[in-house]
């Protein structure tokens, strides 16, 4: 897979069956027509192509204890709501009704391909995340003023 194509900020919009059109340009760089899909952070979904996900929850499971708080509850945040996804032949993915009330989704979505895994936000919560954290964002680039081009 390239991921360096695997980027761009998409709005499409979910169906009263929770299904919604994966981007076109992100589908055509993947490996596979599966997905998985779990909860993110900052009230969105986190989707990964297989390979992604696996050295994701490789590195969780290898670095988490049970006998940890913090640790488990990361496990239950992230990989115990994780669930595969199939895009059908007409380029969607069926979204569980769980996911979707944690993320909020309504009707107008927001794909973003961060190289290695998307991101899905209802469209109104990502817009005011980006409002509210629009300090935190520029303090954040102050930090990498060493990072020539």
């Amino acid at each position: 897979m390239d991921v360096q194509l695997l980027t761009g900020e998409y709005r499409n919009t979910l169906d009263e069956k929770g299904r919604i059109m994966f981007p076109v340009k992100l589908r055509t760089e993947l490996d596979s027509a599966t997905l998985i899909l779990t909860r993110g952070i900052d009230r969105c979904l986190w989707l990964f192509p297989p390979d992604q996900w696996k050295i994701l929850s490789d590195k969780l499971m290898d670095s988490a204890s049970v006998f940890q708080s913090q640790s488990r509850s990361v496990l239950r945040r992230l990989v115990a709501p994780a669930q595969e996804v199939e895009i059908d032949k007409a380029g969607r993915i069926s979204i569980p009704q769980s996911l979707r009330e944690f993320a909020g989704l309504g009707r107008d979505c927001v794909f973003l391909g961060i190289n290695k895994y998307f991101e899905l936000w209802d469209s109104k919560e990502y817009d005011l995340y980006l409002e509210e954290s629009e300090a935190d964002f520029r303090a954040a680039t102050e930090g990498l003023g060493d990072i020539c081009l």
